[in-house]
């Protein structure tokens, strides 16, 4: 690869879904964030290859009490990010309460309190467009069939310049049961170009599916369709669902998402042009490419979201979100380095996957070996922490104190089909209660666990697939936790975790 092209993907994680906006010479982009808080992620580029995350436009999921434990495939799907009217605005369906939405004066907040723009079941994706033309302003949405029994079709409304209401009770305006071979039309974007209104969106589903294309003189139809970008030929599965930017010196471009099982959907940048039909033409002529001339786009350094974290004053970094809304004294400040992480108690402390108290990031889409100390501070019997890749299954790493005292490092594992963990390999005595703990992750998402408790570096266990959540990639997990009782069960500290490229 040259100085002068890159290549795909720009985003090698899962950022779920994305769509992106230019305000002047500025990039951003945002992505689904389902169950996890905070959520709703911004990410910032100046050259469409290198993103920074910049923050998180949504602190807490509400109803509060709703997501107080993990609800991995509900919360916030699809989001549509805006600039209106010198305001940022984030449109997104939460399947099982409707349609919402956000804004501020900067993308970096403070953002609004979630309204909620249309309630009901099954109402996702929903895209937003203010018609500079006439001041009208419309929203498009698609279904969810799992809530509504209804998918494969788009709704469109008329809506209040303010965001506020819709004006109609809505029309389908795109029935894709009537496009032969079209299935699971969904994620749609909105946009108004040379005289048509545009619907960009996919169809056939997430791992084997296509970008289509809509078009019509007026909003509520009749449109013509197209698939613009398809797999083709090439290794890149179900390329779709993202969204249509232009940069100031007039190329266009489409960031899109590929599912790659456990490691997510990660993020593509295609070129864009349009034919002598007016038809976009996305990629090497509809199929999506590997390796293509940068943007003409001033050079940037090179970026991308953070991963490593000293968690300096006890504070953690912006690419770390909860499982679940978070309650407060989970993570305490303090004046040194490290993450001091209070050992919950919870009835469900044999199963990762049920506690809201874990601390995740995306698993990196590359081989890379991902390593942490850890420091097990509490005297409670139980009382555990450990590094953790999570998933439908998921395996972990750690600390554990015994009932005569002890520190052990502990092993364990559970499988998709399992109600409770058990042990991965043998435990072994860790002086002073202390490890570092280590996991290589290889080609496939094939993870070999290790630890050095202070006689040299140890692998432990066998090889573990990682697995993805249902719509969402497996994460890399740290956790401290007790079994149910009274009291405050004492703390786990967390340093120098760092992901290096193997």
């Amino acid at each position: 690869m040259s100085a002068d092209t890159y290549r795909n993907p720009v985003l090698n994680a899962d950022w779920s879904d994305p769509d992106v906006i230019r305000v002047g010479d500025d990039f951003y982009l945002t992505a689904s964030s389902f169950g996890r808080a905070p959520g709703l992620p911004l990410l910032h580029s100046r050259d469409l290859i290198g993103w920074t995350l910049v923050g998180h436009a949504l602190e807490r999921l509400e109803p509060a009490e709703r997501f107080a434990e993990p609800r991995h495939d509900c919360g916030v799907w699809a989001p549509s990010l805006r600039h209106h009217d010198d305001r940022f605005w984030i449109f997104w369906g939460d399947p099982d309460q409707g349609i919402f939405q956000i804004n501020a004066p900067d993308v970096r907040g403070l953002w609004t309190r979630p309204h909620l723009l249309k309630p009901g079941k099954g109402l996702i994706d929903p895209c937003p467009l203010w018609d500079e033309e006439t001041g009208e302003a419309y929203l498009v949405h698609a279904w969810a069939k799992s809530r509504s029994g209804v998918k494969n079709r788009l709704t469109g409304h008329r809506m209040h310049p303010d965001g506020t209401s819709l004006l109609d009770e809505g029309k389908v305006i795109v029935d894709a049961d009537r496009i032969p071979g079209w299935f699971t039309l969904e994620g749609p974007k909105l946009y108004r170009h040379d005289g048509w209104f545009w619907i960009f969106a996919p169809a056939g589903s997430v791992e084997t599916g296509w970008q289509g294309a809509f078009r019509s003189r007026g909003f509520f139809g009749p449109y013509e369709e197209k698939v613009v970008l398809e797999q083709k030929d090439t290794d890149v599965n179900g390329p779709h669902q993202g969204g249509w930017v232009r940069t100031p010196s007039g190329e266009d471009w489409f960031l899109h998402f590929q599912q790659r099982g456990p490691y997510g959907r990660v993020v593509h940048l295609q070129p864009m042009r349009w034919d002598d039909d007016g038809w976009p033409v996305l990629g090497d002529d509809g199929a999506p490419v590997t390796e293509h001339r940068r943007p003409d786009l001033p050079p940037q350094p090179p970026a991308a979201p953070a991963t490593d974290d000293d968690f300096p004053g006890g504070r953690y970094g912006r690419q770390w979100q909860w499982t679940a809304n978070p309650q407060d004294g989970w993570a305490t400040q303090h004046s040194g380095d490290g993450l001091k992480l209070a050992c919950v108690r919870s009835a469900d402390a044999h199963d990762l996957r049920r506690l809201a108290s874990v601390l995740t990031q995306r698993l990196p889409g590359m081989p890379c070996a991902v390593e942490v100390e850890l420091r097990l501070e509490s005297e409670e019997p139980g009382a555990r922490a450990g590094l953790a890749v999570l998933g439908d299954a998921y395996r972990w790493i750690g600390l554990q104190r015994g009932a005569d005292g002890s520190v052990h490092l502990v092993h364990r594992f559970a499988e998709a089909v399992a109600d409770r963990e058990r042990d991965a390999a043998h435990a072994c005595p860790a002086p002073g209660g202390r490890a570092r703990l280590r996991v290589e992750i290889g080609a496939g998402a094939r993870c070999r666990f290790s630890y050095d408790v202070g006689d040299g570096p140890r692998e432990a266990g066998q090889v573990f697939a990682a697995t993805p959540w249902r719509w969402v990639g497996a994460l890399l997990g740290l956790f401290a936790l007790a079994p149910a009782g009274e009291g405050h069960a004492g703390t786990a500290t967390f340093t120098q975790f760092r992901v290096r490229a193997l």
